[in-house]
C-alpha cells in the first residue's frame, strides 16, 4: 500500500506538527481503535465504530459473496439496478463507474434521484425481465428507496407476475421495515447491515460489497487489499499512518480557516470524489464547524484560489495525468497545501475508502464534533414529510409567491433576503438579481448550485459552466449538487456547517410525471417537496439562498441563468 505524501505552507506545517505530537503523546491512535468516545464529544460515538473491523468480518463471508455472484450470473440477469440514497448508493456508483461492466455479469446502474425523468431513464436503460434490483436502505424507512421499490416492484409484477420477488435483493439493517417488506414480497435474498456502522462509513460493509459481488468484482481481492489499509491505520507511529496523518492535516487546516477540501483524480477514478463528498461533509459539517468538500471543479491557475482550501490528489499509476500534475505543482509552488495518494490498481479503491474513513474520524476529533451523526439531514427529511403529508390531505403543495418573474423564470427567497438583494442592486432584471446574489460572496465563502433536475450530461454541462464562471470571477470555492441525492451528503454541511455558503437552488416543472403505487403523490411531487424542504431549512439556518424555477425547458433555463450571470 502506498502512503500519503504532502506539501504544506509553513504556518499549517507547524500547526500540523503540534497536533501530530499531541496525538502521538496522548496515545490517541490506540484510543481510536479502542472506541473511546472521549476523542470526540463523549456522546454516543463509541456505538458507531463498527466499520473499524468490518473488512476482517467481511473476509469471513467470502464464500457467500462468491455464491451470490455465481447465482446471479447463472440466473441470466443482464442488468442490476441499485435503489438507494447517500451511503447506500455512492460506493456502488463509484464501483460501477470505476470498474465498468464485468463479462458474464450484470451491468450495474444506480438510481438515487426522485426526478421522474431520471427514474424513467433508468427504467429505459434496462430490460426488466433481465434485471435484478438491489433495494439498499439501512433504516428501511428512508423515503426514496421505499418509493423506488414500490415503483419497480409494481413494474416487475406487470412483467412477471408473482415471480417479481425473484428479481429483488434487500440490503438493510436487522429488524428494519425493509426487512419486513422483503420477506413479505419474497425477495430473492436479504443481506444485513451492521447497526453500528453509519451509512457514510458503510462502503466496505454489505452496502458496498453485495453490489460489488452482483456486478462480478473479485471481492476477495478487493477486501484483501482493503485489509492492508486497516493494518496500516493501526500503526502507532503517526508519521507512518496515512489515515491518521491525513485526518490531522484536514482537522488542523479547518481550525485555521482552510475549511474546504478540493479533490483531483485521474480520469478513470473520477467518481471517487462523489463518495468522499458525502463522507467528509456529513461527518464534519455541524455546530457551525466543518470541512466543505469541492468535487469536479476544474483545476485553475493559482490566482483563482483563496487561502481557504486544502487540495487532495488521488492518482492511478500508469494513467497520463501530466497536464493535471503540472497544474497541481503550480498550486504547491504558490503555497497551497496539497496531499497526494497513488494507487497502483483500481482494486486499491477499497484502501482509499478505509483510509479516508479513518481520516474523517480523526479530523472530526480535532475539529471537536461528533463525526457520526447528521442532525441537519434529519431536519430536511422532517420538512419534506410535512409537505408530502399535507399534499396527501389537500392534493396541493404549498408554494410561496415569487418576488421576481421573467418569462418562465421565477425567483423565490425570504422577504428579508429579497430585500437584501434589492438593496444590493437586484431589481428590474434577472441579471441584476443574480448579480446581487453573487455580491453576497466574500473571501472564504463558497458558492453552491443545488439542482433539483434530471442529472444528465446536458444539465451537468450547463451547471458546470455556471459554477466555473463564479469560481473564476469571484475566486471562491464552488460546489454542485443534484437533489435529492446531495441531501444525504453535502446537505448536512450546507445547513449545519459554517455559514459561508451562498446557494442557488434550481427547480423545474415535470411535464412527464410518474405515479407511485399506493401513494397519492407522484415522483414529481416528491422532488418538489424535497426542494421546498431543503430551502426551508437553509432559510431557517440563516443561509443566503435564492431559488430559481426554470419551468419545463431545463436546459434553456440553465443557459438563461448562465447568460445572466456572465
Amino acid at each position: 500500500m502506498n502512503g500519503i505524501k504532502y506539501k504544506l505552507p509553513a504556518d499549517l506545517a507547524s500547526a500540523v506538527e503540534k497536533t501530530k505530537s499531541d496525538w502521538q503523546s496522548g496515545g490517541k491512535v490506540a484510543r481510536l481503535w479502542s472506541r473511546d468516545a472521549t476523542l470526540w464529544t463523549n456522546d454516543d460515538e463509541g456505538k458507531w465504530l463498527g466499520w473499524l473491523d468490518i473488512v476482517e468480518r467481511q473476509q469471513k463471508d467470502i464464500a457467500d459473496f462468491t455464491a451470490l455472484a455465481e447465482e446471479i450470473a447463472k440466473a441470466g440477469f443482464e442488468y442490476a439496478v441499485l435503489l438507494g440514497m447517500g451511503g447506500s448508493s455512492l460506493c456502488p456508483e463509484v464501483l460501477a463507474k470505476t470498474f465498468g461492466d464485468q463479462k458474464g455479469h450484470p451491468e450495474l446502474h444506480i438510481l438515487d434521484s426522485t426526478d421522474p425523468a431520471q427514474v424513467k431513464a433508468v427504467e429505459d436503460a434496462v430490460k426488466l425481465k433481465k434485471t435484478v434490483f438491489i433495494v439498499s436502505s439501512k433504516s428501511g424507512s428512508t423515503l426514496e428507496p421505499n418509493i423506488f421499490k414500490d415503483y419497480f416492484f409494481g413494474r416487475m409484477t406487470e412483467e412477471v407476475g408473482d415471480k417479481a420477488g425473484d428479481h429483488f435483493i434487500a440490503v438493510t439493517d436487522p429488524g428494519s421495515k425493509m426487512e419486513q417488506v422483503a420477506k413479505g414480497d419474497k425477495f430473492r435474498h436479504i443481506f444485513y447491515g451492521d447497526p453500528s456502522i453509519g451509512g457514510r462509513y458503510s462502503a466496505l460493509s454489505n452496502f458496498g460489497i453485495v453490489p460489488a459481488a452482483v456486478m462480478g468484482l473479485d471481492v476477495a481481492r478487493f477486501l484483501a487489499l482493503a485489509q492492508e489499509a486497516v493494518v496500516a491505520a493501526k500503526n502507532p507511529d503517526i508519521a507512518a499512518n496515512s489515515g491518521v496523518m491525513l485526518g490531522i492535516i484536514l482537522g488542523t487546516a479547518a481550525n485555521l480557516g482552510r475549511d474546504k477540501i478540493t479533490f483531483f483524480t485521474s480520469k478513470s477514478i473520477f467518481d471517487v470524489g462523489a463518495w468522499l463528498e458525502q463522507l467528509i461533509a456529513e461527518s464534519t459539517g455541524k455546530q457551525g464547524r466543518g470541512i466543505t468538500p469541492v468535487d469536479l471543479e476544474e483545476i485553475g491557475p493559482p490566482e483563482v484560489y483563496g487561502k481557504d482550501r486544502v487540495f487532495a490528489y488521488v492518482k492511478l499509476a500508469g494513467e497520463d495525468d501530466s497536464e493535471l500534475e503540472t497544474k497541481i505543482a503550480a498550486l504547491e509552488a504558490a503555497g497551497q497545501p496539497v496531499v497526494r495518494f497513488v494507487i497502483d490498481d483500481v482494486y486499491e479503491i477499497g484502501q482509499q475508502f478505509f483510509t479516508w474513513e479513518i481520516a474523517t474520524a480523526v479530523a472530526g476529533s480535532i475539529i471537536g464534533i461528533n463525526a457520526f451523526n447528521q442532525p441537519d439531514v434529519e431536519a430536511s427529511k422532517i420538512e419534506t414529510r410535512k409537505l408530502t403529508s399535507e399534499y396527501e390531505k389537500t392534493g396541493k403543495l404549498v408554494e410561496g409567491q415569487p418576488f421576481f418573474v421573467d418569462g418562465d423564470i421565477k425567483l423565490f427567497a425570504t422577504p428579508e433576503y429579497a430585500a437584501t438583494l434589492k438593496a444590493a442592486g437586484g431589481d428590474g432584471s434577472l441579471e441584476k438579481v443574480l448579480s446581487a446574489h453573487l455580491k453576497q460572496l466574500h473571501a472564504g465563502d463558497y458558492f453552491a448550485a443545488l439542482a433539483y433536475v434530471q442529472r444528465d450530461d446536458a444539465h451537468k454541462e450547463e451547471l458546470q459552466k455556471i459554477r466555473m464562471h463564479v469560481r473564476d470571477e469571484e475566486h471562491v470555492a464552488t460546489c454542485l449538487g443534484f437533489g435529492p441525492r446531495f441531501l444525504h451528503s453535502t446537505g448536512q454541511d450546507y445547513k449545519g456547517g459554517p455559514n459561508t455558503g451562498v446557494f442557488l437552488q434550481v427547480t423545474a416543472d415535470h411535464p412527464k410525471d410518474l405515479a407511485i403505487p399506493g401513494a397519492k403523490y407522484t415522483f414529481g411531487v416528491v422532488i418538489a417537496a424535497q426542494a421546498a424542504g431543503d430551502l426551508a431549512v437553509l432559510q431557517l439556518r440563516g443561509r443566503r439562498a435564492l431559488r430559481v424555477h426554470v419551468g419545463k425547458d431545463v436546459k434553456a433555463g440553465l443557459r438563461r441563468i448562465y447568460d445572466a450571470i456572465s
